[in-house]
């Protein structure tokens, strides 16, 4: 491997810099885009179970708000309701939907940093296959020229190697790069969606938690 960086000499560096960030945001976001993190399955139950005689107290609020996105987005209507027991159907909707625009936030953080990993790599290494066709060029201008004997064999050969394996390089960091930032993509907005039908039935449950 030590050869190979060395063969593809130092653009290949950027495109190591590269898949690092890419590694690291498909990690991030793997972890957090877990359905544990994002919105248990049994949550919404529990929070209307808990609140189904009332408004439940303060700390139990904050519980269920450090427990998930979901729950953080739940906990916004209660606090609401906590705060003004004759709260408008508009106020608590309004809560809901500033809550789900901050998980909203959460659930595409970093996408936008790996998508431009997954554009930058591609383009890094045609930087790479340009410097390896320069240094090409270079190696013909010696005294011969173009003509047999004239020119650097081994110039010719690392301007080769330059090229071909930067433009290897970034197709290899930007395929897998350009998959991930989909498929999170798709899944962030498939929780976001679940969060949303969470939230309005959550809300008729507060409705009848105000009359």
């Amino acid at each position: 491997m030590l050869s190979i960086i060395q063969a593809a000499g130092w653009p290949i560096w950027t495109l190591i810099a590269c898949s690092i960030v890419g590694l690291a945001l498909v990690i991030e976001r793997a972890l957090s885009l877990r359905t544990a993190r994002i919105a248990p399955p049994r949550l919404l139950d529990e929070a209307m179970q808990a609140s189904r005689n009332g408004v439940p107290p303060a700390d139990v609020i904050e519980q269920l708000a450090d427990n998930s996105l979901l729950g953080a987005v739940l906990a916004a209507g209660l606090h609401t309701l906590h705060l003004n027991p004759r709260a408008t159907d508009a106020e608590l909707r309004a809560a809901l939907e500033s809550a789900g625009r901050l998980a909203a936030a959460q659930l595409q953080r970093y996408l936008g940093a790996l998508g431009t990993v997954a554009s930058a790599a591609p383009l890094l290494g045609l930087l790479g296959t340009v410097i390896g066709m320069i240094e090409i060029f270079g190696s013909q201008a010696g005294p011969g020229g173009l003509l047999p004997g004239g020119g650097n064999p081994a110039q010719l050969a690392h301007g080769i190697s330059v090229a071909l394996y930067n433009t290897a390089f970034g197709l290899i960091i930007a395929v897998p790069a350009l998959v991930f930032w989909r498929y999170f993509r798709a899944r962030a907005d498939a929780l976001l969606l679940q969060l949303e039908v969470a939230a309005e039935t959550f809300l008729h449950h507060l409705l009848t938690l105000r009359r």
